[in-house]
């Protein structure tokens, strides 16, 4: 961790350090128990149930994460008029997120279950419908209420449906000044087309721009895709090898400093949220992703979609 802090002192001030985040929120349900026999009906474990834990994922899980390092952020998602929408509001309040949640009555909340035994997954269960058309009226119209009053935009893409169209929004925001940072999902970067930051992991890039064979054909292609698609920079998220910045001053490869890989789930939402709280602080790209670098390697070593806080950062 460089000797420097992370982030400004109270008695700094930048402009516009508040974060909006939009994207696909989701409600993530961990079932914990143990499996102590086979069930007599079919051939499969019979795990039982012994607590229950409820975070925010997706986008919120963004959210959630920039919340925990003392980010000021506002949430724009859509929820469905049901029990998991309330609750999902509820977490995300209780944080300090001020939230933006678009009741879609049609749909309803994107949950992703597991059930886990001894601390491994036994199976997971996804429940989750695309928007209906009256969401993306909403969110524009909200969208560019709040952009003057954030500095940074983060789209957190989960490919749930929640940014269709999101192109509208990087060029709206970019002509407002704003930093736009992209967590993508959807195989046509065109669509995040202007971004100033996208930050793919290996396995999405490898599926838009083929396989490389070495670091040289991998520069290639990411500065092609940095200036077909109008991005000031690209960061690879590369698992236990790490993370790459192609930006207009070069390459710049960081080696992964996890202690020990438990789990991945989530990681590249504190990394884009991490890299958004650090600019919106007043530091540079090239730090931030350092920053976030170090934040990578403590939320691997949690259990499931997890948050790195301030404090931890602090001891990295």
């Amino acid at each position: 961790m460089p000797n420097s802090q992370p982030f400004l002192t109270n008695s700094q001030t930048a402009p516009d350090p508040k974060i909006l985040v939009v994207g696909d929120v989701m409600l993530d349900r961990y079932f914990f128990g143990a499996v102590e026999r086979i069930s007599p009906e079919a051939p499969v474990p019979i795990v039982r149930i012994t607590h229950i834990e409820e975070r925010p994922g997706g986008a919120a899980n963004v959210a959630r994460n920039i919340s925990a390092i003392d980010g000021k952020c506002s949430i724009l998602g859509v929820v469905g008029k049901d029990e998991a929408g309330v609750r999902l509001t509820e977490i995300l309040t209780s944080a300090g997120i001020e939230t933006k949640l678009f009741i879609n009555k049609e749909v309803t909340t994107t949950i992703k279950l597991r059930v886990m035994s001894k601390s491994q997954q036994m199976i997971r269960l996804d429940f989750e419908e695309p928007p209906t058309d009256n969401w993306v009226v909403f969110r524009d119209s909200i969208f560019r209420n709040l952009v003057d009053t954030h500095g940074v935009i983060v789209l957190s893409d989960y490919a749930k449906g929640a940014l269709v169209n999101c192109e509208t929004l990087i060029a709206f925001a970019r002509s407002k000044g704003k930093k736009v940072l992209v967590d993508p999902k959807s195989a046509d970067f065109r669509r995040y087309s202007g971004a100033q930051l996208i930050t793919p992991n290996i396995t999405e890039f490898k599926n838009v721009f083929g396989p490389w064979t070495n670091e040289d054909e991998l520069t290639s292609l990411a500065e092609k895709c940095r200036l077909d698609y109008n991005f000031d920079s690209i960061l690879i998220t590369r698992g236990e090898e790490g993370m790459t910045l192609y930006d207009p001053s070069g390459r710049m490869h960081i080696p992964s400093k996890a202690r020990e890989v438990f789990d991945v789930s989530g990681a590249g939402d504190t990394v884009i949220a991490t890299i958004a709280l650090t600019l919106a602080e007043g530091k540079s790209l090239r730090e931030a992703v350092n920053i976030a670098n170090e934040a990578a390697g403590i939320v691997v070593g949690k259990l499931g979609t997890a948050i790195v806080t301030k404090q931890e950062l602090f001891k990295a």
